[in-house]
């Protein structure tokens, strides 16, 4: 069996989540929520830096970070998987990943700079960088939305992950700005059943 050290929040983990749905691995996947904030959470021996997702193979070796456990999920499935055998499509994929990640890793620090750190002490210009890296993200992306699909490449499953994720934490989709990926994300909900499975909920 696999264990994957994760939250019910985490985008990054629910990316993992769906990744094992599309290359078969959910039957051998226990989930275990993880503390990052916890000194005594056993996630810091998994992995030092003590984030999340951290996947815990059947000898005991660990795999981290998400990027790199749905690279060892597809190829233990043989390859080909979420992430495409030919150059250009794979290409195209680990780009739109990185896009994903990007939009991820500078909302998460918004988030966390709303929740650590008192409104007086926030640095305006600080959050207005992330901000923009949001917004110019988004903005791309509905210029040129990707195609929903019932077996997404990774490229596709992260951005419905954080797509999900900021109508989540920050109603992003609701405001009505992005109509494209609204679509997008409703089209892979519709396509893929099992999607909805791996929603983030508190």
């Amino acid at each position: 069996m696999l264990t994957l050290r994760s939250s019910s929040t985490s985008p990054f983990g629910r990316k993992v989540k769906v990744a094992a749905l599309v290359t078969g691995h959910k039957s051998k996947l226990t989930i275990v929520n993880a503390d990052t904030m916890s000194a005594d959470d056993p996630l810091r021996r998994d992995n030092p830096l003590g984030k999340i997702p951290c996947l815990i193979l059947p000898d005991g070796m660990t795999v981290y970070d998400s990027r790199v456990i749905i690279e060892w999920l597809d190829h233990d499935a043989g390859g080909g998987k979420v992430i495409p055998a030919e150059w250009p499509k794979k290409l195209a994929a680990l780009k739109l990943q990185a896009l994903g990640d990007g939009i991820m890793d500078a909302a998460i620090l918004l988030l966390y700079e709303g929740r650590f750190r008192d409104a007086e002490k926030h640095e305006t210009r600080w959050l207005d960088h992330q901000r923009g890296k949001v917004e110019r993200g988004l903005a791309a992306l509905e210029n040129d939305p990707p195609m929903a699909s019932a077996t997404p490449d990774v490229g596709t499953l992260t951005i419905a992950c954080m797509l999900d994720w900021l109508d989540f934490r920050f109603s992003t989709l609701a405001s009505g700005k992005y109509p494209k990926l609204a679509a997008f994300l409703a089209a892979m909900n519709k396509g893929m059943p099992h999607f909805s499975e791996t929603k983030p909920r508190l």
